[in-house]
This record gives C-alpha cells, structure tokens and sequence, in this order.
C-alpha cells in the first residue's frame, strides 16, 4: 500500500477540527478512504525526471508506448504505423526561399513521417546544412541531389520512404493542416485512389481526339456538376506503391515525360487507372483519382526571388498536355481514364460538383 503523504494527513486534521457539530466518526472513515485513493494515485505518476516537460499525461502516454513496443527494433516501424503515417515528397528547382517556408510550414503537420527534398538544381549545394543549423526539427528532412533535371525524378521509390501513403506536393503549392489531416482521412479510406486537390479532365472531340480541359465545378452544357477524370500529383496523396508501378510501364511512356518535361501527372493518373480497371472487386473500375476541395491551398510562385515561373506558364504547355492525353492512349491501346463528380470537403457531407468555383 503506498505511503500517505505527511501534507495529506495535515490538511484531513485540519479539516475535522473545523466541522463542529458533527460527529466525527460518520467523517474519518470517508475522509481516510479518500488520502488513501488518492495516495495510491499519485504513486502510479512517473517522477519529475521520467516526465521532463512533457507533463504527467505525455508521459504516461510515452510509458504505455514504450512499454507495448519494447522489443520494437530501434529506428523500424510497424506495419500499423506505417498505415497511419505518409511521407511528403517535393520535387524543386530554382526556389530555395520558397522551398525552406514550406518546409517550416509542414513540420506542424500530424502524421508526417518525413520530408523528402528531390533536389533538381543540378550542381548547386542544397540548403541541408542551412536547415540543420536551423534546428531541431520535428520532422526529418532528406534531400536527394539529382544528376539530371528531369520532372519524373520525384516518382522514383525513394529507400527513405517507408509510409504506405505518399503525399506529393509541388514546390511552390502550400496546403493548410487542415486540409491535409482531412484529405489523409480521406485516402485512408481509398489508399488504391489518388486523393488530391486539383482536378482535371479529358475531353473527347467529335473527331475522336482527345484534349485537356480545367474542372469548373459547373458543366456549361448541362448546367448540372462537371466531371473530371484526372486529380494532379502536385497536391495530392497516393499509395507509394505507384511510384514502383510507373517504373514499370513501357519506355515510350518515360521518354514522353522527359522530351515534353511535362505530363508526368497525366501519366500517373493513366498508370493508376490502368491497374483499377484490371482490378476485382469493389475497386475495378473505379475513377482513378477522388477530388477534396482544400479550404486554404496557396500557390506562393510570385514569392520566389529567382523570379522563376513553372512551366504553366509556358505557350505551350496546354497543348503538350492535349498531346500527352493523345499519346498515352496509343501507348496503352485505350483510355483508361473514368469519370467522377464526387467532391469531398471537410465542411459538410460528399457532395457533387454543382457550384461555381476555380478549378
């Protein structure tokens, strides 16, 4: 039985003299009873020393973790852990300014396993020694120097990422926590999907040809929820799984990406359609993308002082894309691509795309 405080036993004395008037026998056996539990609950708080400045509920949190993983190897995860944590991919070029505020931004985010940095300025020394000097961080921060220049460096399978979910953010695109936390629950919930925040869409012509079109969230023919089919890698998470499987695909399909230094997205979006639609179940079939519309998504390009534009803005960047959309479906013998007007927010219940909004 643990100890009763000396403290204790003076303020019990303290209060049976003051209740006059009343027996004290209907008073001693409660009062005791309470030191005593209250004892044997103080002596269950770690000491000072275990809880540092974590306070007495981290530390018990802290206790009951360590105590159901202790023969965890050190630095290894668990396969449950692995489900309910992701890894941040970022590809850069030319914004380092931009790049160290969104990885200041990212480290208050839950659930973050790690940042890796796909670092595309060939030649030049990154910022890892300026972070470090910088810290400690939360998060772990890798940056993987890149030999050539190429937009699919992001999709190779990173050794430094042991999370099912990948969340694969452009670098000069800053997403709100929340957003993030809800669009994770979401995916978690369809990790075979891409699940992401900007959407887009094939359109066919009546000559058959294929062309790229944005997601209004009104259709201007039917006046109903427009369609989309794709949702960009640029925001958006994924299984990482993909990233394997897009090293896989047939070569034209890498040498598109690399002489337009474009469409990788597309690309992913047909890989990941391809594999739904040779799936069985629930999933064959199924879009290859689901649309969460982010409350507070960023886009902070005009804050880089390298003045640097993304290729966006390129006069032809629009019509790479329509080439692309063309290109794979001839790679790949069909357009796997399906669509969908399912729209997700964390402000209320699923609902269809049927009001006006940027796409």
């Amino acid at each position: 039985m643990a100890k009763i405080p000396p403290d204790l036993l003076q303020r019990a004395r303290v209060l049976l003299r003051g209740c006059k008037g009343l027996r004290r026998s209907y008073l001693v056996a409660p009062i005791l009873l309470l030191l005593l539990v209250g004892a044997a609950l103080t002596a269950l708080l770690p000491s000072i020393e275990d809880r540092g400045h974590v306070g007495a509920m981290g530390a018990l949190r802290h206790r009951a973790t360590t105590g159901s993983n202790a023969n965890a190897i050190p630095g290894r995860h668990t396969e449950e852990e692995d489900a309910t944590a992701f890894t941040i991919v970022i590809q850069t070029y030319n914004r380092t300014d931009v790049l160290l505020k969104l990885l200041n931004h990212y480290q208050a985010v839950p659930h973050l396993r790690r940042v890796i940095i796909v670092w595309n300025n060939i030649g030049e020394r990154t910022p890892q020694e300026l972070w470090d000097t910088l810290g400690p961080h939360p998060i772990p921060v890798v940056f993987k120097e890149q030999s050539v220049n190429r937009m699919r460096n992001r999709l190779q399978p990173f050794a430094e990422i042991d999370t099912d979910a990948v969340l694969m953010l452009d670098d000069d695109t800053l997403v709100s926590v929340p957003d993030i936390s809800f669009a994770f629950s979401v995916w978690k919930q369809f990790p075979d999907q891409i699940v992401g925040f900007v959407p887009r869409k094939h359109v066919t012509t009546v000559t058959g040809v294929y062309s790229y079109g944005s997601f209004e969230l009104q259709d201007p023919e039917m006046g109903g929820g427009d369609r989309y089919s794709m949702v960009l890698i640029g925001a958006a998470f994924f299984h990482h799984r993909y990233l394997q499987l897009f090293q896989e695909q047939p070569p034209e399909v890498h040498a598109l990406v690399d002489d337009t230094q474009n469409c990788d997205d597309i690309a992913v979006n047909f890989v990941v359609a391809a594999e739904l639609r040779r799936g069985s179940g629930t999933i064959k079939g199924r879009p290859s993308g689901i649309f969460v519309k982010p409350v507070d998504m960023r886009n902070l390009e005009r804050d880089a002082s390298s003045g640097y534009l993304g290729m966006w803005h390129r006069p032809e960047h629009l019509l790479q894309r329509s080439y692309c959309l063309n290109r794979l479906a001839q790679i790949y013998g069909a357009m796997p691509l399906r669509y969908s007007n399912m729209m997700l927010c964390q402000f209320g219940f699923p609902s269809y795309a049927n009001h006006k909004g940027r796409g």
